[in-house]
């Protein structure tokens, strides 16, 4: 991240010379318009002006093939940056299947990131380089908008629901990351950076930065601590839906409905059971919503672990769970 004046950011991701290329074209189509319009209309006030008092021109009869000049060409232009932009925008809102996520949290003043091993940051975002890097991002409180001028990337990050965003970054190096929507008082000091490593050093600072558990293992903890196990397990007769192998499965509603269990879905209906029952399950749902209980972090922790849980996976009800070891020692002393 060079600190001398640049009249443009550095293009440090694969996006980033597509979307120059466009922006280059549409200015430069613009400025030749801008030229030829104020050059013609000089040269039209001269050469047509008034002469006499007694001078009146001769009526113009027009030129189809000028008009079909002026109406195709445009036309064509016009198409062409349209079918250009959309196939651009289409490729920044598709996010890779292969991606490294990291979740994102916009909270005023400051930018909270998580990644799946469990290492947290704050308005900073360590990635190796050459590596499809997927953010699933939210907000704590008002809009954010996570913006990255040297990777050409914007998005707002919106509360009570996650949008995403992509990259893949190509250099090395420390980039500035901003937030593009004013979201209150202090909105000039959420600023952050992204760093960018090769994989060895990327590896290194995880390894250096380590963290005890992964988001997985946090929210496989929580799916016990609130009770989930007793009713999402199949020994729970029914009373809810196993969640093993949900994510982006698509599943039945009751009305009738089919529909992606993706993060958003997952999310709903943690917070809200009854905006989307499974099919097969009584109405209303008999799980608590848990809107106002679980934070965001948590939120994040759940998900992490239900997008991990493999079929065999889900954790032991607590009436079947082993006894704490210490206790069992006491047991066996007993007898």
């Amino acid at each position: 991240m060079d600190t001398k004046f640049q009249l443009f950011p550095d293009s440090a991701s694969t996006m980033a010379p597509r979307v120059d290329a466009l922006f280059g074209f549409v200015f430069s189509v613009a400025a030749f318009f801008i030229v030829l319009i104020a050059v013609l209309l000089f040269y039209f006030a001269i050469r047509y002006r008034r002469r006499s008092e007694d001078y009146f021109p001769k009526p113009v009869i027009g030129s189809k093939v000028l008009e079909t000049v002026w109406t195709v060409g445009p036309l064509g232009l016009t198409v062409i940056m349209f079918v250009w932009g959309a196939r651009l925008y289409f490729d920044i809102v598709r996010t890779p299947d292969n991606g490294l996520e990291v979740y994102v949290t916009g909270k005023q003043w400051m930018w909270q990131l998580q990644h799946p091993t469990g290492q947290r940051e704050i308005n900073q975002l360590h990635v190796p380089v050459g590596v499809p890097i997927k953010l699933i991002m939210t907000s704590e409180d008002v809009i954010h908008d996570f913006y990255v001028p040297a990777f050409r990337i914007k998005q707002d990050v919106i509360p009570g629901r996650y949008t995403y965003l992509w990259f893949e970054a190509t250099t090395p190096g420390t980039y500035h990351l901003f937030c593009a929507a004013y979201c209150g008082t202090n909105h000039s000091r959420m600023i952050g950076s992204v760093v960018v490593l090769e994989q060895p050093e990327y590896e290194k600072w995880l390894a250096s930065n380590k963290a005890d558990r992964s988001l997985a293992l946090q929210g496989r903890q929580l799916f016990q601590k609130f009770g989930c196990v007793t009713c999402h397990h199949a020994e729970a007769g029914g009373r809810a839906p196993i969640l093993e192998a949900i994510y982006d499965r698509e599943v039945d509603l009751q009305d009738g409905r089919r529909v992606r269990a993706n993060e958003a879905y997952l999310r709903e209906s943690i917070l809200y059971p009854n905006a989307k029952i499974r099919a097969g399950y009584r109405s209303p749902s008999i799980m608590p919503p848990y809107d106002g209980q679980v934070s965001e972090d948590d939120l994040i922790r759940l998900i992490a672990f239900l997008k991990a849980l493999k079929p065999g996976e889900t954790p032991p009800r607590v009436e079947n769970a082993a006894p704490p070891a210490r206790d069992a020692k006491l047991g066996a002393k007993k007898k």
